[in-house]
């Protein structure tokens, strides 16, 4: 048994079954990956995938009992190696961040560049993509830390941390009506199209919720990812926007004016993720205080060792 054989059988499984893609993920032949995968389920003595002809089609039920343990191996092989390298290059080496458009538009930049400073060998990348996306790469291995405000606690596999708390805010241009001096309500704010991010985006489940629960139904005209994207469209006129408080900067947006919704929608959680059988690195740690104070190494540890998340009132 070795770990190409091991990773040959991860990879077909996060392919599709389809070998020529699993080939091309970890740079061999396709006939030495169905070659390494008939070893491992010859030393084993059992068939892991289902086949009709030469190609895969599932996993048996002995492959589906065998994957989690095969994915432990991998995972604790890849822990031992970060923990070699964590006493042998202590502030040199990779750190992959996953995020949503909002956290790496808004949230990522100052921490980014604290970081940078205290760890200049440090290699960063930034992935950018849905919550759904964020979570599924940190399970994959793509992201060691992942950010984003809605999906993350929704995984066992992972642990999450909460942030800090933002609220929405409302923004128009500079002669709308909404702007005179009246309380906004939700009724007021139904009376406009809006413009605001799509299910599963930067807090759209509230915005969705407190129109429910005050039976209303708004006009959504447009929605989208990125606040940028909705900003252009309420200059444009096209609508009322309701974005995050934190994509609104007066000095940017000098032609748009913003109102404080935090009376109208819930209080939103950022909140960050790792998984559970990750080792972190040394400046894993002091990334993750960067952006959250409060997320001490210690707090985070203990977080890891219990298996399971600090509570949001922690």
């Amino acid at each position: 048994m070795n770990f190409q054989q091991l990773r040959s059988v991860r990879e077909a499984v996060r392919q599709g079954f389809n070998l020529t893609e699993v080939a091309h993920a970890l740079h061999t032949s396709q006939p030495g990956v169905s070659r390494q995968i008939r070893e491992l389920e010859d030393e084993l003595g059992i068939d892991l995938f289902v086949r009709a002809g030469k190609r895969l089609t599932g996993l048996t039920q002995p492959g589906q009992q065998v994957l989690p343990i095969i994915e432990r191996l991998l995972s604790d092989a890849e822990s031992l190696r970060q923990a070699s390298k964590d006493f042998s290059e202590r502030d040199v080496g990779p750190l992959s961040i996953a995020a949503t458009h909002s956290q790496a538009r808004y949230a990522l930049p100052s921490a980014v560049k604290d970081f940078r400073l205290l760890y200049p060998q440090v290699t960063l990348s930034l992935h950018q993509g849905s919550p759904k996306h964020v979570a599924e790469m940190l399970l994959s291995g793509e992201a060691d830390v992942g950010i984003a405000t809605e999906a993350l606690a929704q995984y066992e596999q992972l642990i999450t941390l909460p942030c800090y708390q933002w609220t929405h805010a409302v923004v128009v241009p500079p002669d709308h009506p909404l702007l005179e001096d009246e309380v906004l309500t939700l009724a007021r704010l139904a009376k406009f199209p809006l413009i605001t991010y799509d299910q599963g985006y930067t807090g759209r489940s509230h915005i969705d919720d407190a129109f429910a629960q005050a039976g209303i139904t708004p006009s959504i005209v447009l929605s989208a990812m990125d606040a940028d994207v909705i900003k252009t469209y309420v200059e444009l006129g096209l609508g009322v926007g309701i974005v995050a408080s934190i994509a609104f900067d007066p000095e940017r947006d000098r032609t748009l004016r913003a109102m404080e919704a935090r009376h109208l929608f819930k209080h939103n959680l950022t909140r960050l993720a790792f998984r559970k059988d990750a080792y972190l690195r040394s400046y894993m740690y002091a990334f993750i205080e960067t952006f959250a104070p409060p997320l001490t190494r210690q707090r985070v540890e203990a977080a890891a060792k219990d298996g399971h998340p600090i509570s949001d009132e922690d």
